[in-house]
This record gives C-alpha cells, sequence and structure tokens, in this order.
C-alpha cells in the first residue's frame, strides 16, 4: 500500500460483502416463494422482499464502487487522498441511511413509510427501483456529492490519467442521472420516461464507465501494460459506451405510449450495446497476452478476465435476445428479462467490485504480493461456485421465459394460458433456479472463508 488514505476503502469493501449476503438471502427466499407462494407469509411478503433485493443490490454496488474509488484514486493521483475524514463521515452517514431505509422496508407497511417519511411534501415514492423515501434520496445526494467532491479534489492536486478521468465522467454522470429520481408526474407515460433516464442511464451508460476505468486499473497492475496502450482500448471502450448507452435508453420506450420512431431508434441503438462488452473481453485478453510482469495474485486476473467473459454474455449476449422491438412485444416483463437482468448486474458489477476487493484486500492487509497460493485455491473455488450459479440460474430463468412466452403471449387471448396456471408449469424450473442461486451463496460463503486461510508452514 503506497498511501496510509488508501485504508478508508476497506470498511466500504467489507459492507459490500455483507450487502451481498443480504442480497443472495433475500433472492433465494423470493425463488422459495415462487414454488410457495406461502412462503414467510405474512411475515415478509413478496413485495417486500423484491423490494429489498432490488435496493440492496444498487447499495452494496454503491458501497463496492466507491471502495474502489478510495483505493484507486490515490494510486492514480500519485498522492493521499484529499480528506480521509470525510471519507469516513461518508462511509457512516451512508451505513445508517441505508440501513434504517432497509429496516423500514420490513418493518413498516410501505404506505405507512410515505407517510412516516412526509412523502406528500415532495413526493417521489411508488416507483420500482427507486422506491427510496424522499428523505433517503436528497440523503443519498449528499453522501454521492461529498464522495465526489473528496475524488475530484485529490484529482486536481496530483497527477491526472485516463483512468481517473473516466472514472470522474462516470461518477458525474451518475449523480447527474440520479437526480431524475426527484421528478414525479401524475402521468405515467412521462413518469415512465424520465424512471429511465435514472435505471438505464446509470447500469447501461455512467456505471459501464467506471467499470471500465476499474477494469482497466487492476490490468494496469497486475500485467505491466504501457498506459498508452490501455488508454487506445479505453477511449474505444468508452466511446462505444456512450453511443449505443444514450441512444439506447431508447429501447425501454416500446409500447408504453411514446412516438413509434422509438421502435427504430431503441432497436438500432441497443443492439450495438453488446459491442463495448465484447471490446472489454478483447480488452481485458490483450493486456494479459502482451504482459511484462507475472504477479503473485493470480485470482485477481481470475476476477478481471470472468468480469470481462460473464459482463459481455449477461449484459451483451442476454441483453440482445430480447432488445429489438418485434421480439420485446412478446418476451418484456417475462423472466427473460430477469435472466439478463441477473447475469448483467453480477457479471458487470457485482465481479468488478470482487475483482478490486480481491486486488486492493490483500495489500490492505499487508500482504502486497496477494494472498497466499492456499487461499487463492479456495478464491478460485469460490469463484467458480459462484459463476456456476449465476449461469445456472440465468439458463433457469430463460427457460422459464421461454415457457411464458410460448403459453401467455404467443397464443390469441382465446388460448392464452391465465399467469397462475403457466406458473405452476413452470414450478419445476424455479426449483432449479433456487438450487442455483443456493450454489451462488455457498460461493461467498466459500469466498469469505478465503480471507482466512493461512499458509502451512512446511515441517522441518
Amino acid at each position: 500500500m503506497k498511501y496510509s488514505s488508501q485504508m478508508v476503502a476497506k470498511p466500504y469493501f467489507i459492507f459490500a460483502l455483507i450487502l451481498l449476503a443480504g442480497e443472495i438471502l433475500f433472492g433465494i427466499t423470493m425463488s422459495i416463494q415462487y414454488i410457495y407462494g406461502d412462503f414467510l407469509f405474512p411475515m415478509l411478503p413478496f413485495n417486500v422482499l423484491r423490494m429489498v433485493h432490488v435496493n440492496l443490490l444498487i447499495v452494496l454496488l454503491l458501497f463496492g464502487f466507491m471502495g474502489a474509488t478510495y483505493y484507486l484514486i490515490p494510486e492514480e493521483a500519485e498522492r493521499e487522498l484529499w480528506s480521509p475524514l470525510l471519507a469516513k463521515i461518508t462511509f457512516w452517514v451512508f451505513v445508517v441511511a441505508g440501513v434504517l431505509t432497509i429496516l423500514g422496508y420490513l418493518f413498516v407497511p410501505y404506505a405507512e413509510l410515505t407517510q412516516l417519511t412526509m412523502n406528500d411534501l415532495w413526493p417521489t415514492m411508488g416507483r420500482e427501483f427507486l422506491e427510496q423515501p424522499t428523505i433517503t434520496k436528497i440523503g443519498i445526494v449528499l453522501v454521492v456529492v461529498s464522495y465526489i467532491l473528496n475524488v475530484t479534489m485529490t484529482v486536481i492536486k496530483g497527477r491526472t490519467t485516463t483512468i481517473s478521468i473516466i472514472l470522474l465522467t462516470g461518477l458525474f454522470g451518475l449523480a447527474f442521472f440520479f437526480l431524475f429520481a426527484f421528478e414525479f408526474s401524475d402521468n405515467m407515460i412521462t413518469d415512465k420516461f424520465f424512471w429511465w433516464f435514472v435505471v438505464h442511464l446509470w447500469v447501461e451508460a455512467t456505471w459501464e464507465l467506471i467499470l471500465g476505468a476499474l477494469l482497466a486499473f487492476v490490468l494496469v497492475k497486475l500485467t505491466g501494460v504501457d498506459r498508452e496502450h490501455i488508454d487506445k482500448w479505453l477511449y474505444l471502450i468508452i466511446a462505444m459506451t456512450l453511443i449505443a448507452g444514450l441512444a439506447g435508453t431508447g429501447h425501454h420506450f416500446f409500447y408504453i405510449g411514446l412516438p413509434g420512431y422509438w421502435l427504430w431508434i431503441g432497436s438500432i441503438a441497443s443492439a450495438a450495446e453488446p459491442i463495448p462488452f465484447f471490446l472489454m473481453i478483447l480488452f481485458a485478453y490483450n493486456m494479459i497476452k502482451n504482459r511484462r510482469i507475472q504477479d503473485d495474485n493470480k485470482i485477481a486476473l481470475t476476477w478481471a478476465k470472468g468480469t470481462a467473459v460473464v459482463g459481455f454474455l449477461g449484459a451483451g449476449v442476454w441483453g440482445f435476445m430480447h432488445t429489438l422491438a418485434p421480439v420485446d412485444y412478446y418476451t418484456h416483463g417475462t423472466q427473460l428479462t430477469a435472466a439478463h437482468g441477473h447475469l448483467s448486474f453480477f457479471g458487470a458489477y457485482v465481479m468488478i467490485c470482487f475483482t478490486l476487493i480481491s486486488y486492493a484486500m490483500p495489500i490492505l492487509r499487508g500482504r502486497p504480493h496477494g494472498n497466499c497460493a492456499k487461499a487463492q485455491k479456495v478464491e478460485l473455488t469460490s469463484f467458480w461456485l459462484m459463476v456456476i450459479g449465476m449461469i445456472g440460474l440465468t439458463l433457469a430463468l430463460t427457460v422459464a421465459g421461454v415457457m411464458q412466452i410460448e403459453m401467455q403471449r404467443i397464443p390469441d387471448s382465446a388460448h392464452a394460458m391465465a399467469f397462475m396456471d403457466a406458473q405452476a408449469k413452470i414450478s419445476t424450473v424455479y426449483i432449479i433456479r433456487s438450487l442455483f442461486g443456493a450454489m451462488t451463496f455457498v460461493g461467498l460463503l466459500v469466498y469469505f472463508y478465503s480471507f482466512f486461510v493461512k499458509e502451512e508452514k512446511a515441517v522441518a
């Protein structure tokens, strides 16, 4: 560790992993409710579980990004973090706000929560993914602003690199587009239009810039490839991300009351969205092929390669499956959408957090060359358990989605199967989905265990 202020990243990483454990457990519980509808009802109804599941995902990724940034930026800027104290305060404010919000979801009926948080003064609640009380949204803005201020001041006062500029661009975009979470309209078409400015332009535009910067940083450290070579790849990836991602917002505007030209804009632009993810695969493997050093932290490089490949599968392949308007007409809202969402979030964003944690945490714990070989073998086991678990889960959801389309969407209204009848037919597939979800959770537990594995001393 070159700079003492990098230590502020450690609690962010730890809390992100704790939230991930909760995220998976809530997901498994939901998957069981697909099979046994009364499971844990009315204590934990499905709508509450889903709200917590989705919100935990957003918060854990923000914690992961913040920890990664606080570790990365001092090395890129070649100076200490502008204010380590502000980073520590931001952490605890975010923890308290996040925990209180999740507890509110779990123990307070949502209608009462809107009253307790005075949502009537500035209505923003009740929308999918943006269920947070207005006061929590304001808190998120304050946390993100202080975070960006800290990072920006560090960069301004130190060295500027392509990686830090692209990272900052992504962070400013993240902050700007979240402001549309405060836009509330009684007109559902208008509301959905601006709602996608947050949901799509976070995950399919600004977050991809953050992903590219974080992946590039790890590859620089683990391969020793010249920055000029990496910078050229980054510019190409980011250009494609912004071109396809911004216009690709249109693939969410199909059939919601907006003009028909969005069918063409959304289809053409979003068809290009897999390109930057494919470029990331070429980028990662090209850097590894041309590496100048052999770093002992081999597992971090495995996570980096996995991020590129699984991210392309989830966001690229599974995204393209149902992104064209004539196809989306039949697939939207089915389990095929869920299949794409699960693998893309895991492959692109959860795995890049694992990449940074596996690279940085050993260094933060006084192990500059990475964890011992035995610990890395255990972590490799966790890698494959989680990757196979998520791919298996995705395949199960894909089969379920195709069955839904065949039974509910393709037949005319006179012959279409009722929703609950179709769900009963799919129940066996849901059991398989739950089993793969359990495998993913076991993989995470093995990952936790790897932190405590020590190299056995040789016997004289």
